[in-house]
């Protein structure tokens, strides 16, 4: 077994998978005895922890990645990190709920502000948001989540007031940079597991 494969076998046994699991990303890199395996793993095990969030906060930020990406794998593992953090299924409900959310909306602003129509803000979503008002998650949580999946999702509009919000609430910019800095790597180790 090479060293590549060894590092492999370690990741996916990290998010549960059997060793012998692969996908034809991973395949690939195993083939080119890619160095970037290590990077993957290392980057992978960086969204578990954080200076700014709490282990449970980077479950559920993960969760919720997993869920807007559709990536079964990476949804099993979370939700059961997140249980392990002591996260209720009310709070889980909710990181799920928000990726859903946040999918519907990110289109909607998205295809707002790309036409930039008076017409088109004048007319009423029509999208319901009660999950936004009252979330189990608390308030700011919630926005740093919706920040996150909206930044993967590509929604300039989104990002934005979803970062203005939680400016305005005190919230640092180091912990909006690190739950978005979470984004990105699980939705990076989605492109290999899947």
């Amino acid at each position: 077994m090479s060293e590549t494969t060894d590092i492999i076998t370690e990741l996916l046994q990290g998010v549960g998978l059997e060793g012998d699991y692969r996908t034809e990303s991973l395949t690939l890199l195993e083939k080119g005895e890619s160095r970037y395996v290590r990077d993957l793993k290392l980057n992978f095990t960086s969204t578990l922890t954080s200076e700014h969030l709490n282990a449970k906060e980077c479950a559920l930020l993960g969760l919720a990645t997993a869920i807007n990406n559709n990536n079964k794998p990476l949804t099993a593992f979370f939700t059961k990190h997140a249980e392990a953090q002591e996260a209720t299924a009310e709070e889980i409900a909710d990181a799920v709920g928000c990726a859903s959310l946040l999918a519907s909306n990110n289109i909607f602003y998205r295809f707002r502000h790309f036409t930039q129509k008076e017409k088109y803000t004048q007319i009423p979503a029509r999208i319901r948001m009660q999950i936004m008002m009252k979330p189990v998650t608390g308030k700011e949580f919630f926005e740093l989540m919706s920040l996150a999946v909206s930044a993967i999702n590509g929604c300039e509009m989104c990002v934005n007031a979803h970062e203005n919000s939680l400016i305005q609430m005190g919230t640092t910019e180091e912990r909006i940079f690190d739950a978005v800095r979470i984004a990105s790597l699980v939705t990076s180790m989605g492109k290999v597991v899947f």
